[in-house]
């Protein structure tokens, strides 16, 4: 099994130069929002027309909600939902619907995610994991990445005996722009511990997870 360290990083506050006010006061634009205001002037188009007035606002809100992992300790979001129990059958959280964006673009990707893990004499409760999974995934992410992280963040805590992601996605850098090919998916997935060394364990995680209804958009 390769030695991997999760990663939980914290978004790191940009140095304040002296005399520079870091949160503005009410009614003041946000840095954010006036790089916005900049940006529209550059694309052409006019920031005061009624359409666009509150747009970098809008988009502050936006992109703050949306890399809000950053602000989110995965530590302390699981602490008090693991327990101790006597239970050695496989967990599987699946179908967990999430979103983020490509740090390439700053486009979205979105998709759905599915865990399973091997217990070693502890569980955590079963709403925790797509907490840990939103927790990624607001941040800018690569969806391999992503991937690893939310594995090794849970094979560290629960200290199972084995953990796997598989991380279903469409990218709209992929649809809207580049090759745009709009029914491209990617899937990536992370095996670690006995879902890594045992191929019956990992078959039977996949053939759990594996649909089979019509229709469905992944």
């Amino acid at each position: 099994m390769r030695a991997k360290k999760p990663t939980n990083h914290r978004r790191e506050r940009a140095p304040v130069a002296p005399g520079v006010q870091q949160v503005p006061g009410p009614g003041q634009p946000s840095e954010l929002q006036a790089i916005v205001e900049r940006m529209l002037v550059i694309l052409g188009e006019d920031p005061e027309r009624k359409g666009l007035q509150r747009t970098p606002e809008r988009i502050d809100k936006m992109l703050r909600f949306m890399t809000q992992g950053y602000e989110q300790d995965v530590d302390q979001l699981l602490n008090g939902a693991l327990f101790e129990i006597d239970y050695d059958e496989m967990v599987i959280v699946k179908d967990i619907d999430f979103f983020s964006l490509c740090e390439h673009h700053l486009l979205p990707f979105y998709g759905r995610c599915h865990v399973g893990y091997l217990p070693n004499k502890r569980v955590v409760g079963l709403s925790k994991i797509p907490r840990v999974v939103d927790a990624f995934s607001r941040r800018l992410q690569v969806q391999e990445r992503l991937t690893v992280q939310i594995a090794e963040t849970l094979h560290s805590k629960l200290k199972a005996h084995g953990v796997g992601v598989v991380m279903e996605a469409r990218h709209l850098c992929m649809m809207m722009r580049g090759v745009e090919k709009q029914n491209t998916l990617a899937v990536t997935s992370e095996m670690l511990g006995v879902f890594r060394t045992q191929q019956q364990t990992r078959d039977e995680f996949l053939k759990l997870i594996r649909r089979s209804g019509a229709g469905d958009p992944f």
